[in-house]
C-alpha cells in the first residue's frame, strides 16, 4: 500500500535543500546514502528488517501532482525549481537486504545512489517506512517466539494504534511470525488471515449471556470463540460455554475456542481447561488478550497456562518499551569521494563510501557474524569491531553470503516482490539461523559486527585529516 502523494510525505527541509542543491548546481553531483541503525529495541539481540516492498512501490510512485507544486508555490519555492519538481523521477540505485532479514547496528541494510537531490528527498519516507515496520516486525517475532510454534498468535492492535500505522503494523506483525489479524483493511491489503468473535457488548445486549453465546453459535456454528468472562468466568462463562458445546455437538458442529479477556489469565486458563476436559471437550480451545506482550506470555507459559491462542494489540501496535526504531539516513560519498560525519561520541561516527555486508557463518550453518567492508573489496581476512579496532576475529576459514543486492537500478525495479507470506517464511528462517542466545528475552548475546581493515583504515585517515 504505497502512500497517497508521497511527494509531500516529507520533512520541510528536505525540499529547502532539494531547491539549494537546484539552484546551485549541486543536484548534478551524484551521492551516497546508507540506512542503518545504532540500537537494537527492547533490549534484545536482533532486529527484523520489514517496509522494504512498501518502499519500493512508494518510490515508484514519487512524483509531484500538480495540487503539491501550487502547494510549495504558495510556499514561495522558485519556478524553475518547481518546473523541474513538475518532471520529477526517481531515477537512481537502491541496494538492500532482503525484506524479513535479521539485521544488526551499524551495519548499511540499505544504500541509495543517485544525483544529491533525488538521494536526499527520499529521506524522510524511506526512515518512516523502514523505522516503523522493522520495530513492529521485531516486536512480533520476540512475542511469536514467547508463545511457541505450538501456539497461535494474532494481532488485535488496530483500535490501540497510532492512526494509520495499524495498517502496516499489520503487514510487519505477520513479517514477524504473527498467524493472523482482526484487522480487515490490511487482511484484504496484504492478502493474510483474517478473524475474529465477539465483544463484551454483543454478550450485554442480550437478556442472558446465555441467549448471547446461542445466538452467536446458531449463525456460527463452526466458527465460534465465546467470550466467558463478561460476568462471572468461572461460574457462568465456562458452565454456559459447555451447555452450547454441547448443543453444537447435537447438531453436528463443534465449538472452536472460548477466550479470556481479564483478570488472572493463567489461572482462570487452567480451571477452564479442567472444566472443558471434565466435560468431554478437551478439542475445545482456550484464547487469551488483555495486554499481552513477550514478557506477559513467556511468564504464562513458565506457569504452564494451557493456553493456545494469544491476542496482542496494543503492546504489539505502540512498539511498547522502545516505541520508535532509531535508524538514520547519511551521507557517505559525494561524486566518488567518501564522506563521514564526525560526533564527539564515537559510536555516531559514521562509515565512508558504498559499502556492502558479508555475513559469516559456523560450521553447522547458524549466523557466526557481520563484516562491513567497501563495495569493491572481495575477500576479507579479518573484520575489526567498529569502536575498539584491537578487538578482531578472524574469517578465512568461513563461509559467508552477500547480503546487499540490487533492487532499483536506473529507477526501475529489477527484484522480484514477495508476498507477505513469502517474507515471514524467509524472516522464520533467518530467525532459526540465529543461535538461542541472542534470541532470549534477559541479557542476549550482542551479535559480531565489524568492519574490514581498508574500511578502518579509510575512517581513521579521514577522522585525522577532518580534525587537523
Amino acid at each position: 500500500m504505497y502512500i497517497n502523494k508521497p511527494a509531500s510525505y516529507t520533512d520541510y527541509y528536505e525540499l529547502t535543500m532539494a531547491q539549494g542543491y537546484f539552484l546551485s548546481g549541486y543536484h548534478k553531483k551524484q551521492a551516497g546514502f546508507d540506512y542503518f541503525f545504532r540500537k537494537i529495541p527492547f533490549k534484545g539481540g536482533y532486529v527484523i528488517y520489514a517496509g522494504l516492498n512498501e518502499l519500493i512501490e512508494t518510490i515508484q510512485n514519487l512524483s509531484f501532482s500538480e495540487e503539491e507544486i501550487e502547494y510549495l508555490r504558495k510556499e514561495g519555492f522558485r519556478e524553475e525549481f518547481l518546473e523541474y519538481l513538475n518532471k520529477f523521477k526517481f531515477k537512481g540505485n537502491i541496494y538492500s537486504v532482503k525484506e524479513g532479514e535479521i539485521v544488526f547496528p551499524t551495519e548499511p541494510i540499505l544504500r541509495v545512489e543517485g544525483n544529491l537531490l533525488e538521494t536526499q528527498l527520499i529521506e524522510t519516507l524511506l526512515l518512516n517506512i523502514l523505522n516503523f515496520q522493522s520495530l513492529i516486525a521485531t516486536k512480533a517475532a520476540r512475542i511469536k517466539l514467547a508463545a511457541g510454534e505450538d501456539s497461535v498468535v494474532l494481532d488485535f492492535g488496530l483500535r490501540r494504534s497510532q492512526g494509520l500505522g495499524g495498517i502496516h503494523a499489520t503487514r510487519a506483525a505477520m513479517i514477524g511470525g504473527f498467524d493472523g489479524t482482526s484487522n480487515v483493511y490490511s487482511a484484504q491489503r496484504f492478502n493474510v488471515p483474517a478473524g475474529g468473535t465477539m465483544a463484551h457488548s454483543w454478550v450485554q445486549s442480550f437478556d442472558s449471556e446465555m441467549d448471547a453465546f446461542q445466538t452467536y453459535a446458531k449463525y456460527y456454528p463452526d466458527d465460534t470463540t465465546l467470550l466467558v468472562d463478561t460476568y462471572d468466568t468461572l461460574g457462568f462463562g465456562v458452565p454456559n460455554a459447555i451447555k452450547v458445546a454441547k448443543e453444537l455437538e447435537s447438531k453436528g458442529h463443534k465449538l472452536k475456542a472460548i477466550r479470556l479477556d481479564s483478570g488472572d489469565l493463567a489461572y482462570f486458563s487452567k480451571k477452564s481447561r479442567d472444566m472443558l476436559d471434565d466435560a468431554g471437550l478437551n478439542y475445545v480451545k482456550i484464547a487469551a488478550s488483555n495486554q499481552l506482550d513477550e514478557r506477559v506470555i513467556h511468564s504464562l507459559k513458565t506457569q504452564n497456562a494451557p493456553i493456545d491462542i494469544f491476542g496482542v494489540g496494543t503492546r504489539l501496535v505502540t512498539g511498547h518499551t522502545s516505541p520508535a526504531l532509531d535508524g538514520v539516513y547519511k551521507l557517505n560519498s559525494i561524486d566518488g569521494t567518501p564522506k563521514l560525519k564526525i560526533s564527539e561520541n564515537i559510536e555516531k561516527i559514521t562509515l565512508p563510501g558504498n559499502k556492502k555486508i558479508y555475513r559469516y557463518c559456523n560450521n553447522d550453518g547458524s549466523f557466526y557474524g557481520d563484516a562491513v567492508l567497501f563495495d569493491h573489496e572481495e575477500l576479507i581476512e579479518r573484520m575489526h569491531h567498529p569502536t575498539f579496532p584491537a578487538k578482531k576475529s578472524e574469517l578465512t576459514s568461513r563461509s559467508f553470503e552477500d547480503l546487499l543486492k540490487p533492487v532499483i537500478t536506473d529507477g526501475k525495479v529489477v527484484m522480484d516482490i514477495p508476498e507477505v507470506h513469502e517474507i515471514a517464511s524467509y524472516a522464520k528462517n533467518r530467525l532459526e539461523k540465529l543461535q538461542p542466545e541472542f534470541k532470549r528475552l534477559e541479557n542476549p548475546h550482542i551479535y559480531k559486527v565489524g568492519i574490514s581493515t581498508k574500511l578502518m583504515e579509510k575512517r581513521d585517515v579521514l577522522l585525522k585529516l577532518f580534525k587537523s
